[in-house]
């Protein structure tokens, strides 16, 4: 509702480009570092606790936005935003907690389904608001209410959050719903004395003894990401996210200076494509019984299409073609986009979800950053030149993953034959 009215209400407010832009940088690189804070954050204090957090405080940034008569007010409202509106991740984090490792890309894809009719029904609202006087402050007060609202759902739903702290001094939290203790958690855990049971989601101080012991594990929680093995599949990430976002940047002008598509048809165009990536979600489960759950071949082959189609986009010799790569693009991007976040959880275990989340959300941020500056670049060529080396970068990620591919299958087929 409320993004696509932030470049008109800052116009509004006076604000020159340069500002505007020095605005959204600031908002882009607050969730660069909190994004893997947050998420480890979650995994230790529980879904819950930081789930409500991050909720309200969210909800307090869209009111403040709602009172933001002036470029002060606007800027500090971006602040709680820019660092606690990492819901989706945390929702992510719960729900593999939640899910068996084989079922969680039909629950990711379903997940991503209900996002995108959130894109495709929220501009529509905010759009329908602008036609009022103070349309914009309107939304931002509805948008304030809604986060206000799902902080109640999660609230008066049914939780039970176990936090334990291991003979390291670390602490370890486990959350699950109801009877799904067994699905989650080990046997051992409810019969540990040192594990504090929090009924219905109260947080007592001796919950996590202490903030110092909260904070040190946290920051270990992210060294040892850092130490990982995953940079090769943080690099793939990186480098499709790139990709997208550069086919993304100049859509619009570009359909306008090759085709004569005016922003209204090309807004119909996008819309499509929206819908087309909701409905992909809901086919996750049959394809992933496909691949019979491997998750990193489903991710190679995804890739491969989306190379293909970006490539067939740049050298389009009409509209036509536009719309059938915008199609199969809707749908290879949102297969590739469940499969990536599961195979970091399927390497990076589920002991540190929400950490492994917000460490992938930063990477797509660090993609937001550079995309624009090298869209700005390749532009000054050619309108065909941000989609032409998005193609080059999907490609080294191909790549990469071919490469890489015996060894994540193993992993794989290890997984499948686990479960």
């Amino acid at each position: 509702m409320v993004v696509p009215l932030l470049s008109h209400h800052i116009k509004a407010l006076g604000a020159s480009p340069a500002v505007a832009g020095v605005i959204g940088s600031i908002y882009g690189i607050l969730q660069l570092f909190s994004s893997p804070l947050v998420g480890s954050w979650s995994d230790v204090v529980g879904r819950r606790y930081s789930l409500l957090a991050c909720i309200l405080l969210s909800a307090l940034g869209y009111g403040l936005l709602g009172l933001s008569t002036n470029m002060f007010w606007y800027a500090i409202a971006r602040i709680p935003v820019g660092i606690f509106k990492h819901t989706l991740s945390i929702l992510k984090a719960l729900m593999s907690d939640l899910v068996l490792e084989k079922d969680r890309p039909l629950v990711m894809g379903q997940f991503n389904a209900a996002t995108s009719m959130g894109f495709i029904l929220g501009p529509m609202v905010g759009g329908y608001l602008t036609e009022f006087e103070g349309g914009f402050y309107l939304a931002s007060f509805i948008c304030s209410s809604i986060f206000i609202l799902n902080a109640g759902l999660v609230w008066i739903l049914p939780w039970t959050e176990g936090t334990a702290i291991n003979n390291e001094g670390n602490l370890q939290t486990t959350t699950f719903h109801t009877n799904k203790l067994e699905r989650v958690s080990p046997t051992k855990d409810k019969c540990n004395p040192d594990v504090v049971q929090v009924a219905n989601g109260d947080i007592t101080p001796d919950s996590y003894r202490s903030s110092w012991i909260q904070v040190v594990s946290v920051l270990k929680k992210i060294k040892n990401l850092a130490c990982s093995d995953l940079s090769d599949i943080l690099l793939i990430r990186l480098l499709m996210a790139l990709a997208i976002l550069l086919y993304h940047s100049n859509f619009t002008l570009a359909v306008d200076e090759r085709f004569g598509i005016k922003p209204k048809i090309t807004g119909y165009i996008i819309g499509y494509s929206n819908i087309v990536g909701a409905l992909a979600g809901f086919l996750l489960g049959p394809l992933t019984r496909l691949y019979e759950h491997n998750v990193y071949t489903m991710l190679l082959h995804s890739s491969t299409v989306t190379f293909l189609l970006i490539s067939l986009y740049a050298a389009a010799s009409s509209v036509w073609i536009v719309i059938f790569c915008c199609t199969f693009l809707a749908f290879s991007t949102t297969v590739g986009r469940t499969c990536i976040t599961d195979l970091e959880l399927t390497v990076g275990g589920n002991r540190a979800t929400g950490t492994l989340i917000g460490a992938g959300q930063s990477v797509t941020s660090i993609g937001r950053i550079i995309a624009p500056l090298l869209s700005g670049i390749v532009q000054e060529f050619s309108p065909c030149g941000p989609p032409s080396l998005g193609a080059a970068l999907t490609l080294t990620a191909v790549l990469l993953m071919a490469v890489n591919k015996s060894h994540y299958g193993c992993i794989a087929d290890t997984k499948l034959k686990n479960e």
